[in-house]
């Protein structure tokens, strides 16, 4: 475990949200389930959902492994915070306050709860984070998802839109002061 780095870990990240969608899509009728219980608020088919949230988890890390500074490791962290971490919870309270079934549940439990303890540890063991910002990530990242599923894809646009500014703001504040990218 200990030649698992931040990085490296990011990287379970996108196989996890894979494996997730094959539960949801491919085995079970997750969107057919949604239907049931909320408003239809993305109009995007379930593969171009796949497509978007992984290519922006893919620059998240491409990003972190050339910038390398906290706005790359926390931008990161809170976009999986948004799109896995708080799908836990979304899967597991549908299922029990609907009491049915969520197809992404058993992923949700056995893939994003694991891969996202790993990063969160590997990030906070490494100095990308404190407890206290761990835990704003989480609850912002509830929040975000929480507007995405009641407005659409707007806040995330608008979430990505500013974590992108931010990392290209400390990126340019670090080559100011310096510092040499690896």
């Amino acid at each position: 475990m200990n030649k698992i780095t931040f990085k490296i870990s990011l990287l379970f990240a996108p196989l996890a949200y894979a494996i997730h969608h094959f539960e949801e899509h491919m085995i079970f009728n997750f969107r057919a389930w949604r239907l049931l219980y909320f408003a239809d608020s993305n109009p995007l088919s379930t593969e171009a959902v796949f497509v978007i949230l992984s290519a922006i988890t893919l620059v998240y890390i491409i990003l972190h492994s050339i910038v390398e500074n906290k706005a790359s490791a926390q931008s990161v962290i809170l976009f999986l915070m948004a799109t896995q971490a708080n799908n836990v919870i979304f899967h597991a309270g549908g299922t029990i306050v609907f009491k049915h079934f969520s197809p992404g549940l058993i992923t949700a439990i056995l893939f994003y709860i694991p891969v996202n303890v790993l990063i969160a540890y590997k990030a906070f063991q490494e100095g990308w984070v404190s407890k206290r910002s761990l835990a704003a990530l989480f609850l912002l990242g509830g929040l975000v998802f929480w507007s995405f599923e009641q407005f659409g894809p707007l806040p995330m646009v608008t979430v990505l839109i500013a974590t992108y500014a931010w990392i290209v703001y400390e990126t340019i504040n670090k080559m100011k002061r310096g510092q040499v990218y690896p």
